[in-house]
């Protein structure tokens, strides 16, 4: 039977990122992508022949009948997905590799005290069954219909929730872009554009130079045009400007020559503006029709960051587990305001303004219009599945435990700083990728791991 089923893939260690409940934070100083839910069938459960160790982590055994029933789940998932399956002994070899890694990081997790509570086990078997549409009563009958007990079940999602709130600390809470790395790749990025694909408005101050004019009127109109570059650049309302001083035909239209492929536009402006982003003014360019102030005013690119967007805008409410406040009472807590919300006992901004643990709590939880990736991936998720006014279950993240109200949604075009961080949340993702394989190497490294022959 195959259905919706969330889970750690060995192979790939994703960490169960995608379940809607437990990675839910505010807006990080970066954002972070999510990993893909897989849909699978359970496999059925491994004969029970003699068994024996193969590994052993720090004490702990790897049996022989672990890996062959990951193994056998892997092959099944390969063949959903009409993919051949590698040779069975270099598999096996991956696999047990990849259970020792996550033996490693589990004995990690116990050590520095991460704990996962029923409660929370509990929310992940409610948002298991949610996506795939059943009740919890139906997923507990598949479960034992494909040879898998409701006990291993929820000790394998105890298992997801720990490593993912081990990365969430050791890993992802550590990764950070800054600005300069923003500004190369958008360089980079700009620099290999196709300009037959790019497409630029660009907006002009132009200081008309006649024929005849003398040197000493030519010196007159630089600096005429070099004022108005300078007050452009200062910041100063490009319109304004452009009625001051522009003499191009375009001037009615606020200076803009409208959207085009970058090949429409001549050399010399694409050579003055390439390295700008929108929203940028270059320095002063001489052509033969006089000197032209040039601002950037769009840039659509396939490689560039999209324009425009479905941006959300939310506001919750903060609790931060403590040795006087549990996770679970915590949860239990905003579990009673969304009750009182919703039956119109109370208003969701006055109990932000007078319980929630954040920078927002003075705003009544506000936490402003964002665009996609502005939050943890997790966070979105359950906030993209609300419509405006709804109100979220209590989701735990590595901030603590949150109550989530949707207010509106728009649609919106990014303005430049909104770019930049589109791009942020782009390089965090890549970041996040290569220090995770590193960290887990780390582990390992750390772990004393002995491999056993199987016996003769």
């Amino acid at each position: 039977m195959t259905y919706r089923f969330l889970t750690l893939s060995v192979t790939s260690l994703a960490l169960w990122a995608a379940l809607p409940l437990q990675a839910q934070g505010l807006r990080p100083s970066t954002g972070v992508a999510p990993a893909a839910a897989s849909a699978l069938t359970l496999a059925p459960p491994v004969q029970r022949s003699v068994d024996f160790i193969v590994a052993v982590v720090n004490a702990e055994p790897i049996t022989n009948h672990e890996v062959q029933r990951e193994v056998q789940r892997v092959t099944q998932q390969l063949a959903q997905q009409r993919r051949p399956a590698p040779d069975p002994r270099l598999l096996a070899q991956q696999v047990l590799q990849s259970l020792i890694d996550q033996k490693a990081q589990l004995q990690t997790a116990r050590e520095t005290g991460i704990q996962v509570d029923a409660a929370a086990i509990d929310q992940a078997e409610q948002s298991v069954a949610r996506q795939n549409q059943i009740e919890v009563a139906e997923l507990h009958k598949r479960l034992l219909a494909d040879g898998m007990s409701v006990r291993q079940f929820r000790s394998q999602l105890s298992e997801q929730l720990t490593l993912t709130r081990l990365r969430e600390r050791e890993v992802d809470a550590r990764v950070r872009v800054s600005d300069l790395e923003i500004d190369q790749h958008l360089r980079e990025q700009q620099s290999t554009v196709d300009p037959t694909t790019l497409q630029i408005n660009l907006a002009q101050i132009l200081v008309a130079v006649p024929d005849a004019a003398t040197p000493v009127q030519v010196a007159a109109l630089q600096a005429k045009a070099q004022r108005a570059s300078s007050r452009a650049q200062a910041g100063e309302d490009f319109v304004a400007l452009v009625r001051e001083f522009s003499d191009a035909a375009e001037s009615a239209q606020g200076g803009q020559l409208g959207l085009r492929t970058a090949n429409r536009y001549p050399p010399l402006f694409l050579d003055a503006t390439q390295n700008l982003a929108v929203g940028d003014v270059s320095a002063l360019v001489r052509s033969g029709a006089g000197f032209h102030v040039l601002k950037v005013v769009e840039k659509i690119s396939p490689s560039l960051p999209t324009l425009a967007v479905t941006q959300s805008r939310a506001r919750h409410i903060l609790l931060r587990p403590s040795p006087q406040l549990t996770e679970a009472a915590a949860r239990t807590q905003l579990s009673e305001f969304k009750r009182r919300i919703v039956g119109g006992q109370a208003d969701f901004a006055a109990l932000a303004r007078e319980y929630s643990q954040d920078g927002s709590a003075e705003q009544g939880g506000d936490l402003g219009w964002a665009s996609p990736g502005m939050f943890v991936p997790e966070f979105e998720a359950v906030m993209d599945r609300l419509t405006p006014g709804q109100v979220s279950d209590p989701l735990v993240s590595r901030f603590g435990v949150h109550l989530i109200q949707l207010t509106e949604r728009r649609k919106a075009t990014l303005s430049p700083q909104e770019q930049r961080e589109t791009v942020r949340a782009m390089l965090r993702e890549k970041k996040l990728e290569e220090a995770f394989v590193t960290w887990v190497q780390d582990v390992r490294g750390r772990a004393y791991v002995e491999l056993r022959e199987p016996p003769l």
